[in-house]
């Protein structure tokens, strides 16, 4: 019996023992298990469990494992967020990512250099860059697309706004990108200033050039009365001038391609400088030359520039201006810019958005088309011509060659 006892007792004590080191093992692994999964919840992977123990040896091997493979989906992850980092830095399209309160949660370099600013971190700044810019971006949607716009020293700026929602990490936001439009909508300007005038100045000459052929043909007739030879004599000399007219204008449809050729810059600008120095002299004016970078060199048709040059500093000296002030320049981006500043009389805010359109002139003898061609000039050149500013401080034109 007392044998029969203490056996009883081993097996029950053995028993015990093993259930309670069974216990003890489970909570140990459980704690392993909830101490890695808190880590990865709070993205630290660097423990790692010991794999020299034989009781906890195959267990912790497969923690080891499962962090293993936690630990190269995050770098995975994060190589992929470089990459794509550094693709949406280099494209040439402006992406702001904006949550629904209008804090910006990402920009882009491309879009703080489109809107012409250093920092972007919600979309009130915009306001004081421009109150439709900022509307644009308030209201733009994935299915419409707005327009944006406003002024720089390179003159207006217009920009093509579209949206996408999207979730990120829970939280709806609005992917904005957005594009410079501006030389665009110039091109377009202008090729339909070119069509309106062919088609017109065609017309036009087609109606009057037999008007005019017929009265000076009538006019040689002996029976003629005074009266009607008066009428005869205006109808052709108002043909003839309207003829003379319609000539001016077709310059603007009939500009040469540019001859380009490599020449230095400050000696093109003195060339100009003494093809208008007894003008500019006589109206008890100055004009100089700034060079800010050393040896710009242009490729360009060289005469077409001087045309433009000369017509900015007819146009100061027409607007009483006393010092003309001429600068060229390489930027940043390896473009040469060149402006032309006068201290004469500014442009009017409603005139500014008008100077390049043809046939608009504010002068009484003008033809409206000195601005209008050179711009066309430039535009051939694949570059722009733009009114930076005109305020009391001064008027600028800006001449950018890419």
């Amino acid at each position: 019996m007392t044998i029969l006892y203490w056996i009883l007792t081993v097996i029950v004590c053995s028993a015990a023992t093993a259930f309670i080191s069974a216990f003890w093992t489970s909570a140990k692994l459980r704690r392993k298990v909830t101490y890695m999964l808190d880590a990865i919840e709070d993205k630290e992977l660097n423990f790692r469990f010991d794999e020299k123990k034989l009781s906890s040896r195959k267990f912790n091997i497969t923690l080891n494992r499962l962090r293993n493979i936690f630990y190269k989906e995050r770098d995975e992850i994060i190589r992929q967020e470089k990459y794509y980092g550094l693709m949406l830095e280099h494209v040439q399209t402006g992406i702001v990512i904006i949550d629904s309160s209008g804090a910006v949660s990402y920009c882009n370099q491309r879009s703080l250099n489109l809107l012409g600013i250093s920092t972007l971190s919600h979309i009130r700044q915009l306001r004081a860059i421009s109150d439709s810019l900022y509307d644009a971006f308030l209201t733009v949607t994935d299915t419409m697309e707005k327009r944006g716009g406003y002024y720089s020293e390179k003159g207006k700026i217009t920009l093509s706004i579209t949206a996408a929602k999207a979730t990120i990490h829970g939280t709806e936001v609005k992917i904005v990108a957005f594009n410079d439009i501006s030389s665009e909508l110039a091109d377009t300007e202008q090729d339909s200033w070119t069509k309106l005038i062919r088609v017109l100045t065609h017309e036009i000459m087609n109606t009057v050039t037999p008007i005019s052929s017929l009265s000076d043909t009538l006019l040689k007739f002996d029976n003629v009365s005074n009266e009607v030879r008066n009428g005869l004599s205006a109808i052709s000399q108002s043909s003839k001038g309207l003829i003379k007219f319609v000539e001016t204008y077709r310059d603007l449809t009939k500009v040469a391609p540019p001859v380009k050729k490599a020449f230095f810059f400050k000696y093109m600008v003195m060339r100009v400088i003494e093809l208008t120095h007894e003008e500019v002299f006589s109206r008890g004016a100055t004009c100089r030359y700034i060079e800010k970078s050393e040896d710009i060199l242009l490729y360009a048709d060289q005469n077409q520039i001087v045309q433009i040059l000369i017509n900015l500093i007819k146009n100061g000296i027409q607007a009483d201006a006393k010092k003309i002030e001429i600068q060229g320049e390489i930027n940043l981006a390896e473009q040469v810019i060149i402006s032309v500043t006068n201290d004469g009389t500014p442009i009017s805010k409603e005139s500014q958005n008008q100077i390049f359109v043809p046939f608009f002139t504010t002068k009484e003898d003008g033809t409206g088309i000195g601005l209008s061609l050179s711009r066309q000039i430039m535009r051939m050149h694949n570059g722009s011509l733009t009114l930076t500013k005109s305020d009391a401080e001064g008027t600028t034109f800006t001449l950018t060659f890419q």
